[in-house]
């Protein structure tokens, strides 16, 4: 009996020892198995796996599979209270997982790298709307008004940017150091010409303005004012300023009532009196509909057609027209005879100019001239006396403009009160009249030598 009992009680021992060594090797192969060799994402990957891969990930996919298995076998077996040794051991060994597995819980550090990778992106996209012209701009204007509210309203950027925009832009040059570095390596990089234009455009600062508007208003300062304004004080202008652009700026403050010796009227009491932005506040746009008339835009059509039309046939005919031209206004001269000094010819009538000085115009009942335009054609658009030419002693004839509407000569506009020499084949027109004016050159020579022979003597 005593030899059974020692026998019974060797075979528990083994069977013990036999369970604590199952409970290790299953510990191991959880610990083999909960640290997988090779590290997958859950992501599907978008590019194609060749063949080797493939293999190997489904053997990977296998080994894990029966790898995991022992993992529930000590829970399968929890019908039987396990022995303190057992205890000890399984405790030993969930203590020696655990470290692993915090290690496969906490995050990797990729997604750090990620969002550094997408900070200078953001750089860039910011930086690719503001031009360094625009930098440019933005400081000089700060730098003379000190008002971003006013940079926003009179600096003309090359995009259309809001007033937000235009401080974060602001604050950004002062206290990023990225976005300032890069925009001064921009601005650095600007031509010399293109600094220079855009620091002409530099905003007036408040002291230019009152300096300026120190001029009366009524008097007419020429350049040489503002030269010696800016020779008295170079501190205070900006070092771009001219002489003409403190002439435009003054003129710009003369206009709006804001020199010195101006003051804008008040508005009269009692009944307002609107003006056009007032009145166009006060119209709904919702009430003004866009009413279309059929009827009105088929007239349109048909008369457009219709002067299509008669520019086609203006153009056919137009060759045939040059040669009349050509042979009216040519530089074969006409037979003057011993009394004509000069001749002004028309399409329809020739007027001859037989004294040192004649009257052009529109003849009345009550008035009457040397030369009646309206022989020529229509002449309701031309003065009663439209002009006057005459012949000075050293044989130039001139023509004044006395008229309303202005005399082109050879296509050069004299208007009202002034005067312009006439040549030979000078073209002369008249409110949608044409002239040729032709001089008697052998009469006009003959007057030149006597004038000539008087001077001498």
């Amino acid at each position: 009996e005593i030899f059974s009992l020692l026998v019974s009680r060797n075979r528990s021992e083994d069977e013990e020892s036999a369970g604590g060594k199952d409970i290790k090797r299953t510990a191991a192969q959880a610990f083999s198995g909960g640290v997988p060799k090779r590290r997958s994402s859950s992501r599907s990957i978008k590019r194609k796996k060749f063949d080797d891969e493939l293999v190997e990930s489904s053997l990977a996919k296998s080994s894990s599979r029966v790898k995991g298995a022992p993992l529930m076998e000590p829970a399968r077996c929890s019908g039987s209270e396990p022995s303190s040794t057992e205890k000890k051991k399984v405790s030993k060994s969930s203590t020696t997982l655990a470290p692993p597995l915090t290690m496969m819980v906490t995050p990797p550090p990729i997604t750090k790298r990620v969002k550094k990778s997408k900070q200078p992106l953001q750089i860039t996209k910011d930086l690719g709307r503001w031009k360094p012209t625009d930098d440019l701009l933005l400081i000089n204007a700060v730098l003379q008004t000190t008002d971003l509210t006013s940079v926003h309203l009179g600096v003309k950027f090359s995009c259309r940017f809001t007033l937000r925009e235009i401080q974060e832009r602001w604050y950004a040059l002062l206290y990023d150091p990225v976005i300032s570095k890069l925009a001064w390596q921009a601005m650095r990089q600007l031509h010399p010409e293109a600094i220079a234009a855009i620091q002409s455009k530099a905003l007036f600062s408040q002291a230019e303005e009152a300096l300026l508007s120190k001029i009366s208003s009524n008097s007419q300062p020429k350049l040489e004012v503002f030269q010696d304004l800016l020779n008295k004080h170079p501190g205070i202008f900006y070092p771009s300023r001219t002489p003409k652009s403190l002439m435009v700026h003054w003129q710009l403050l003369k206009q709006y009532y804001l020199l010195e010796d101006q003051s804008v009227q008040p508005l009269p009491k009692g009944d307002q009196v609107l003006n056009f932005s007032d009145a166009e506040q006060l119209v709904d746009e919702a009430k003004l509909k866009d009413s279309r008339d059929e009827v009105l835009e088929h007239e349109l059509m048909i008369s457009d057609r219709h002067q299509k039309r008669e520019i086609r046939q203006l153009e056919q005919e137009l060759p045939r027209w040059q040669v009349l031209v050509d042979s009216i206004t040519g530089m074969n001269s006409p037979d003057f005879d011993n009394q004509t000094l000069a001749a002004l010819r028309g399409r329809m009538v020739r007027y001859l100019m037989r004294s040192r000085e004649i009257t052009l115009g529109r003849a009345t009942k009550d008035k009457q001239i040397d030369v009646d335009l309206s022989l020529e054609g229509p002449a309701w658009k031309i003065s009663r006396k439209q002009g006057i030419i005459k012949l000075k002693n050293n044989g130039d004839f001139f023509i004044a403009n006395e008229g309303r509407r202005p005399i082109y000569i050879d296509g050069r506009p004299v208007l009202s009160g002034n005067k312009w020499k006439l040549n030979n084949n000078s073209v002369v027109e008249i409110a949608s009249l044409r002239f040729v004016f032709l001089i008697n050159q052998e009469l006009i020579s003959l007057i030149k030598a006597e004038a000539a022979k008087m001077t001498q003597q």
